[in-house]
């Protein structure tokens, strides 16, 4: 059979492409990895994405470097990783907020489910409530009393509108009936130095990133968001268990890629980071800041995720939030 010179060339090109792509995964990785962390330093996912580079650069050989790039709830950095080259040299991970933005923003600089390749969730875990010391409040039902008594007087933290930190205080003035105000930060990590400052009076943040200051003393833990306490500090109640029945919100950390990279290094992704997740000093050491290793497949991680996106814009709509341009 014969073909036009047109047809042969891109038949050769396909041809070397399918044999290019195992050679590259056989390869990989060549050259230093880029983690992109969608957030400033200092918060959970960021401490999460350091244990998991070390590991892997240990397991694998080679350098994976984290890069964060906080702004606009993670749409910023994600966005970098969706229009990477699919290469296996730029990766991301992300929290709840991947599957927050779909129903909190007007719109999307990219598909969550076309522009990446699902590798693993990582973890699961919670937050935290946590007050500065100062401010007159030790229990839930203490803070619903104040707030109550001084409507849009006290102010909570949060990693950026839109976060799962700012949910979580939008959920929390929805089902107790409070009125405060929501400061927006760039970040975790910024928003806990603002309340160990005292420019905030209480916080949503995560108990990877909060459990050192607050057993140090430099903030005081009012309330765990998740369905149990946190071992670390057993002496915390959930929210649910402290007056509001019914609250509930968790926490995870998912790893990505570009999509169209490499089935070959996505699988080889996966394996690593399920053995660094589970390796008995990581999972020691997220079991101390209130996260479990979870290291589920892509398929699995994508259904998660899909479920995740259904169940914050019903909460996203039922507190008749503005989405964000």
């Amino acid at each position: 059979m014969k073909f036009e010179p047109g047809i042969r060339r891109v038949l050769v090109i396909a041809i070397a492409s399918a044999l290019a792509a195992p050679a590259a995964a056989q390869t990989w990785p060549a050259r230093p990895v880029r983690i992109i962390v969608p957030f400033a330093p200092g918060g959970g996912v960021d401490t999460v994405t350091r244990l998991l580079a070390h590991k892997l650069g240990e397991q694998i050989g080679g350098s994976f470097v984290v890069d964060n790039r906080p702004g606009g709830a993670a749409v910023l950095g994600t966005e970098l990783v969706a229009r990477a080259a699919p290469d296996g040299y730029t990766l991301l991970t992300s929290a709840p907020e991947f599957s927050i933005n779909p129903s909190m923003r007007s719109k999307l600089p990219y598909d969550p489910f076309k522009d990446f390749a699902y590798i693993s969730q990582l973890t699961a875990g919670q937050f935290m409530l946590a007050s500065h010391p100062s401010v007159p409040v030790k229990t839930v039902k203490q803070l619903i009393a104040l707030a109550k008594a001084r409507p849009d007087k006290l102010n909570y933290g949060s990693s950026g509108t839109g976060g799962i930190n700012h949910l979580a205080g939008a959920l929390f003035q929805s089902m107790t009936g409070i009125r405060w105000v929501h400061v927006p930060f760039k970040g975790a990590g910024p928003s806990t130095i603002g309340l160990i400052g005292g420019h905030i009076d209480f916080v949503f943040a995560s108990t990877t990133g909060l459990v050192g200051p607050a057993k140090a003393g430099k903030v005081r833990p009012i309330a765990v968001t998740g369905p149990t306490r946190f071992t670390e500090l057993p002496e915390v109640p959930t929210i649910a268990e402290s007056g509001v029945p019914g609250y509930n919100v968790t926490g995870w950390y998912g790893f990505y890629a570009p999509a169209g990279t490499s089935a070959e290094i996505v699988r080889r992704l996966h394996a690593e980071a399920r053995r660094a997740m589970n390796s008995p000093d990581v999972a020691e050491r997220l079991v101390k800041t209130g996260n479990a290793p979870v290291a589920s497949s892509p398929g699995e991680f994508a259904a998660f995720v899909r479920a995740e996106i259904g169940k914050w814009a019903k909460v996203i709509k039922d507190a008749a939030l503005e989405k964000v341009d």
